[in-house]
């Protein structure tokens, strides 16, 4: 009985480190365009496989405002998608 917890447990945290890795893929984009004002960013991006979303232009809400101080138009960066409350939404830059 002991013997199929601990199997369970590690199966669980395996499962668990599989789909952490998978969530919080980077994706490489180029900035198109910012809107301070809108906490907005147009990103030229590859695929989010994430998201199940071929590459192409779009925009997308920034999580947290000091984001847009580490974006400059036509810069190569990489990024965290995710859907927030429905809303596309960049939540890491690097």
């Amino acid at each position: 009985m002991k013997t199929i917890i601990k199997l369970a447990f590690v199966s669980v945290i395996a499962l668990a480190n599989v789909y952490g890795a998978t969530a919080a893929e980077f994706t490489k984009g180029t900035v198109k365009k910012i809107d301070a004002k809108a906490k907005k960013v147009t990103l030229i991006h590859e695929e989010l496989k994430a998201l199940d979303m071929p590459g192409m232009t779009m925009v997308f809400r920034i999580k947290d405002e000091a984001m847009l101080d580490k974006l400059r138009e036509g810069s190569n960066i990489e990024f965290i998608a995710e859907r927030v409350d429905g809303k596309l939404m960049v939540t890491e830059i690097r």
